[in-house]
């Protein structure tokens, strides 16, 4: 006797075998949102006078799920504080900064697959760009920003694949010393009445980890 039972039709395998796939693709857990303190030590160096030491405080707000499978695609942001330009240093006055440039590592244990910028405010009248260079990945914001005046960054949006199981995919900013920055800008400065271009450096201090996804 032949079955009565009806096979599913081949289209609607293809769509759930295809739905599966793009789960398990996307696969991750739900974002958590953590705001980490960043302060920075800067060192700027004026061609005449000596070097200058001064912080900047900061702050970094980091999106990332605390777990995504292996050879899953996630989503990452950071985005950062409002920083205030010095409107001096050591009783120098810092007319404005400029070639501002932000530079943090691309995730080990990972792939980067996409990066984008939104947001940002008070940055000048330069585009801010957003590059990579090796294992850097670099924000360029030309400027100007005037002393004393509080900005935005762009908000860095980074798509990620995961690697091996058991790994974990952490952000942090980049710089551990004066010479070798994670921070760096032109900062204009009018030293016995002439506008000098004085470059500064700058590195996170401590810099800890903005967020940390487990792979599974």
């Amino acid at each position: 006797m032949r079955s009565t039972a009806t096979r599913p039709r081949l289209p609607i395998v293809l769509a759930l075998a295809l739905t599966a796939v793009s789960v398990a693709a996307t696969s991750a857990t739900s974002a958590s949102t953590a705001e980490t303190p960043v302060d920075f030590a800067c060192q700027a160096k004026p061609p005449i006078v000596g070097p200058q030491a001064f912080a900047i405080p900061a702050g970094v707000t980091a999106t990332a799920p605390d777990a995504a499978a292996a050879g899953s695609t996630f989503p990452v942001s950071l985005a950062t504080a409002p920083i205030t330009v010095p409107g001096g240093v050591n009783g120098y006055t810092v007319r404005s900064i400029s070639n501002l440039k932000l530079s943090m590592p691309i995730p080990a244990n990972a792939v980067l697959t996409g990066k984008s910028l939104s947001g940002g405010s008070g940055l000048g009248s330069g585009v801010p760009s957003l590059t990579t260079s090796g294992s850097t990945l670099l924000l360029t914001v030309p400027g100007p920003i005037g002393g004393g005046q509080t900005f935005t960054l762009p908000v860095v949006h980074l798509d990620l694949t995961a690697g091996e199981k058991g790994t974990t995919v952490s952000t942090q900013l980049a710089g551990s010393s004066y010479s070798n920055p994670g921070l760096t800008f032109n900062a204009s400065v009018p030293i016995f009445g002439f506008p000098v271009n004085v470059p500064t450096a700058c590195y996170p201090s401590p810099n800890p980890v903005l967020s940390s996804t487990n792979v599974s």
